[in-house]
């Protein structure tokens, strides 16, 4: 299913447009049981895992989800079993971002309440991701302009553009957060980077560049 309209087509500042979206998004996920979720976990592994970039990949970035989002445990472990260098986001001394190796399913831990899971490896510097032949990337909702939309640090979109030229970004979301770009856009405001790929549980959808 593609959504066919959001707050983007009101009166609103993209800012203000995210936010409200953002809101309902979030209120929407926490709907869905965890049955429904650890489902769907599995169909993202499948699809994602059958994509031709990440099967030929060596080095794999991957978001580490927190309860509700699309879970990437599955798809995490199977890299890891195909023997993929797995590279998840670290928060360092200071509050540094940056990256660390994936080692095993018990390695991840939630350091802070409502913090993603964490590898506890050594930290890696935050250009770290140049290394990545292929980057997942969380989302609250993408339209089929490739126009993603995060939960609004911005700490992707400052990372995206550190990555190898030509590296394949790929969003994860759930079928009723695929917007229509020509009916429904997401807001844009220029620090937004787009994806090149969605995958929702059920397909997978090649965007224009």
């Amino acid at each position: 299913m593609t959504q066919k309209s959001s707050p983007s087509s009101s009166t609103l500042e993209p800012e203000d447009a995210k936010a409200s979206l953002r809101t309902s998004l979030r209120k929407a996920r926490t709907h869905r049981s965890e049955r429904r979720i650890a489902e769907h976990a599995e169909s993202l592994r499948d699809l994602v895992m059958a994509i031709p970039t990440v099967g030929g990949a060596s080095c794999v970035s991957v978001y580490a989800s927190r309860p509700h989002e699309p879970g990437t445990g599955p798809l995490i472990q199977a890299l890891h079993e195909h023997g993929v260098k797995v590279m998840i986001p670290l928060l360092g001394d200071g509050l540094q971002r940056g990256w660390a190796w994936y080692k095993g399913v018990d390695d991840l831990i939630e350091r802070a309440p409502g913090r993603p899971p964490e590898p506890s490896g050594d930290f890696l510097p935050f250009d770290t991701i140049a290394r990545a032949e292929v980057v997942v990337v969380p989302a609250l909702a993408v339209d089929t302009g490739g126009m993603r939309l995060g939960q609004g640090g911005g700490w992707y979109d400052r990372a995206l553009p550190q990555a190898s030229p030509g590296v394949p970004f790929i969003a994860l979301v759930y079928d009723d957060e695929l917007f229509d770009a020509d009916g429904a856009p997401l807001p844009r405001e220029a620090h937004d980077v787009g994806v090149q790929t969605v995958v929702t549980p059920s397909r997978v959808l090649h965007l224009p560049a």
